[in-house]
């Protein structure tokens, strides 16, 4: 059986080295947007902004200058950073044919797999990161597992009024008396009373601006003036953005995927379903069940409730039966919600209102994404490890306000 320090191609430093040529997924708009530092322990602290929009007194010359209290500190953060990582195994095989003459077809095709298996890993680990960018600046929180099976949630401290919900007749799309141009003007208003500017990013995806173009103020208003010049159902983000004066409308339509074995079988008609980890999954979504001993075979059920300490999901009731430790339940859902509307600003007075803060793991305490291997002796063959470590982190929580328009 070959070594894998015997090949060139799995060693770790020719693995980190094909993982970091690897260009960055398309999309991850808030890991595009913020800084990355990094933080000397597995602790990681901040502090809580709340801004000033103070001047300088004036005062007589020869006076002495007056002290300035450091108002915009008024808390500070600290939690433990998130740790994930993922393996994949490449068996005797594979390693055997990565032993051949690198102009053999074998080898070829060997390497195209290992670089596949490199980007696939390298893609997930990303979206990891982005997930928790995501849970931070739309939800104002992220939970996440940590030693022992502990499961730690992170508070971000957006104030309350800034996490507006509509409810009744005024809802988008099928309220009687809902008025999207007055919720956006009013979303707009709060933003720049608190911090006195404009957002500069107001982030939705299509199906919640679909509810914004055809909503029939928007169609009205439209009809008064030539704004957009016809444009709307052509370009209808910027044509909205420019219409209600709310910065750069950015679509965001990513989609990531929660998904995890199943741990004990489930029978038809039940209607819970125990999982290795729910932490990823969210109520009121649907998940779909697939039997994995056949090619598409599935089913979708509504998800009504999630314990996280049992990892236990309470769903509609199942048509078909399934076996714990084979079959798999997957969650698809978008990094912005149907129903949610975000205006915010990634920068307050010169500085940044956000960034990733990489903590060190492992003996030679790495930072940042990392890839190493291991032999396995029985079966024989190697593991291919992707790992990281840290947390993303908000300094100023009133830069962010929100809209649940259904």
């Amino acid at each position: 059986m070959p070594k894998g320090a015997g090949i060139k191609a799995l060693r770790v430093e020719t693995l980190n080295k094909v993982v970091s040529s690897i260009p960055k997924p398309k999309g991850n708009f808030f890991s595009g947007l913020f800084s990355v530092s990094k933080e000397e322990s597995d602790t990681i602290r901040w502090m809580f902004e709340s801004g000033s929009i103070g001047m300088t007194p004036f005062v007589a010359p020869g006076s002495p200058a007056p002290v300035t209290t450091d108002d915009m500190y008024w808390r500070e953060g600290s939690a433990r950073a998130a740790y994930y990582k993922e393996k994949r195994f490449f068996d005797e095989v594979f390693l055997n044919n990565m032993m051949e003459p690198e102009v053999s077809l074998k080898y070829m095709k060997a390497e195209k797999r290992l670089a596949k298996t490199l980007a696939k890993l390298k893609y997930r680990c990303e979206r990891r990161r982005e997930w928790m960018l995501a849970q931070m600046m739309v939800n104002g929180q992220i939970s996440y597992n940590s030693e022992k099976g502990l499961k730690f949630t992170v508070d971000y401290k957006i104030p309350s009024r800034h996490k507006i919900t509509l409810t009744g007749t005024d809802v988008w799309g099928t309220g009687t008396t809902r008025n999207p141009v007055a919720d956006m003007y009013d979303l707009k208003d709060l933003f720049a009373n608190e911090i006195q500017t404009s957002p500069k990013y107001t982030i939705m995806n299509s199906t919640t601006l679909r509810l914004l173009v055809f909503d029939s103020n928007i169609q009205d208003l439209l009809k008064k003036s030539t704004f957009g010049e016809g444009d709307l159902f052509a370009n209808p983000a910027p044509v909205l953005g420019r219409l209600l004066g709310v910065g750069d409308i950015k679509l965001y339509d990513d989609l990531y995927s929660a998904r995890s074995h199943m741990t004990a079988n489930v029978a038809i008609g039940d209607t819970a379903v125990t999982v290795e980890d729910a932490v990823d999954f969210e109520k009121g979504g649907k998940v779909r069940l697939y039997d994995m001993s056949q090619d598409e075979t599935w089913e979708d059920c509504t998800v009504s409730a999630i314990n996280y300490a049992t990892n236990v999901l309470t769903i509609s009731a199942t048509t078909k039966a399934y076996k714990g430790g084979r079959d798999v339940v997957e969650m698809r859902k978008k990094f912005v919600a149907d129903n949610k509307i975000m205006m915010f600003t990634d920068e307050f007075e010169g500085e940044k209102v956000a960034e990733f803060m990489e903590a060190p793991f492992g003996l030679g305490r790495h930072w940042g994404l990392y890839t190493d291997q291991k032999e396995e002796w029985d079966p024989d063959g190697i593991w291919v490890r992707v790992q990281d470590k840290g947390l993303p982190v908000l300094y100023n929580p009133k830069t962010i306000v929100t809209l649940t328009v259904k």
